[in-house]
């Protein structure tokens, strides 16, 4: 009992930042799950061709190796002597955030292929809901953290 408050006192910060995404990705798939409903419910189809598919199913195979390179630049990220290029790793020196990319091709790329309209449309208001809710108060979280190298890495990643 002693060992875990200690550890949670002595960074406050890590526990939050898994905490903001972790209800980033819950809104994803809450999302996801409603926009299924409403596909099976309804079954507007949008796409008349079967070329959608074969481009759904790059998005998802894109979206999965973006995932896969953005969570392991991020174990590899050393957490000692941080600076600008300490964030600019991989994927990260693209994008602040390349999982949330990532998950967003992937569920993007599921509706595509699944010719499902609500997915799509459930896809995008995850994305800009997370975008604009839980991603910008995650920044804020990085920047009160690792103070000036976070900012000036901000500053040069626009995505």
């Amino acid at each position: 009992m002693g060992t875990e408050s200690k550890v949670e006192n002595n960074n406050p910060h890590k526990n939050r930042v898994h905490r903001i995404l972790a209800h980033s990705y819950t809104l994803y798939f809450i999302l996801f799950l409603i926009g299924v409903t409403l596909d099976i419910i309804f079954q507007f189809k949008i796409f008349t061709t079967i070329i959608a598919v074969p481009f759904g199913l790059l998005l998802i195979i894109f979206a999965s190796c973006l995932i896969l390179w953005a969570q392991i630049s991020s174990r590899r990220m050393k957490k000692e002597n941080i600076s600008k290029e300490t964030f600019s790793q991989g994927p990260y020196h693209y994008s602040k955030h390349p999982t949330h990319w990532g998950l967003f091709f992937l569920t993007l790329g599921f509706g595509i292929m699944a010719n499902a309209l609500f997915v799509i449309l459930t896809t995008l208001i995850s994305f800009l809901l997370s975008r604009h809710t839980f991603l910008e108060k995650h920044e804020d979280v990085l920047s009160r953290k690792y103070g000036a190298p976070y900012i000036e890495y901000k500053k040069s990643v626009k995505l």
